[in-house]
């Protein structure tokens, strides 16, 4: 009896456990852009990591389709051993200006092909690097993406972000893209900074008050003492003369 309740206590935690996974997968295991944010007008390098959901075979190629309404005026893919990349453009129904030039053409899709022996196979991932820019001045750019299978599957992760934040099947490769922020000034430190503040100024002008008075009695001082010798007087007279003249 014990023997037989411990066996179907197995099967049924057996079972949790693969539903459990089953359920898990494909929420976590997608096409994902990283990192997902970056800043409006700049440049970035962005890397789309692909694993392999299945058990048997292996992923060979991935296309990434890049939007058109707000297209990249510069994309450049890395390279990657063992997979060639392929970047098609597209005309653009409505041509853009991006720093003082129109673009009437852009890249729209990239294509990884996997060679013999270099394809993506269960439970490995690959990672594709891809420079971009500039940013459009949108809140989120939207990468759709196929996954192609050995077998010829092909798994679309196409499902845009909804509204209602709802879990989707196979969400799309999703860039937030935020404002760029202003770069604040930097503290100013220098005397002339100091002199213009309010309690710099007072002190400024009495330093320069002080020197011009210091520079006044050193005239003085210098002409007194290069005028003709007045004649020799007793020693108390003297005294008064020199008071008169620190007066003056």
């Amino acid at each position: 009896m014990t023997r037989s309740l411990l066996k179907r206590s197995a099967t049924v935690a057996a079972a949790v456990a693969v539903l459990t996974l089953a359920l898990a997968t494909p929420a976590s295991a997608h096409v994902t852009v990283n990192p997902n944010t970056a800043t409006q007008g700049g440049y970035a390098k962005v890397t789309f990591r692909v694993p392999n959901e299945t058990d048997n075979t292996d992923t060979t190629k991935l296309e990434v389709n890049l939007p058109t309404t707000t297209p990249f005026a510069s994309v450049s893919v890395k390279p990657l051993p063992g997979w060639t990349a392929v970047a098609e453009k597209s005309t653009l129904a409505t041509p853009v200006t991006v720093h003082d030039r129109q673009i009437t053409e852009a890249v729209s899709k990239i294509t990884w092909t996997a060679a013999a022996g270099s394809a993506i196979k269960p439970g490995q991932f690959q990672e594709f690097d891809v420079s971009l820019g500039p940013l459009p001045e949108v809140n989120q750019v939207v990468f759709k993406a196929l996954q192609t299978y050995s077998d010829g599957t092909i798994v679309r992760w196409i499902d845009e972000p909804t509204t209602d934040g709802s879990e989707l099947e196979h969400p799309a490769p999703v860039l937030t893209v935020t404002p760029a922020t202003e770069t604040a000034a930097p503290i100013v430190t220098t005397a002339a900074a100091t002199s213009e503040s309010g309690n710099g100024t007072p002190y400024g002008i009495a330093g320069i008050v002080l020197g011009l008075a210091a520079l006044v009695l050193g005239l003085l001082a210098y002409r007194r003492s290069g005028s003709p010798a007045a004649p020799t007087a007793p020693a108390a007279a003297a005294a008064p003369a020199k008071e008169s003249v620190s007066a003056s």
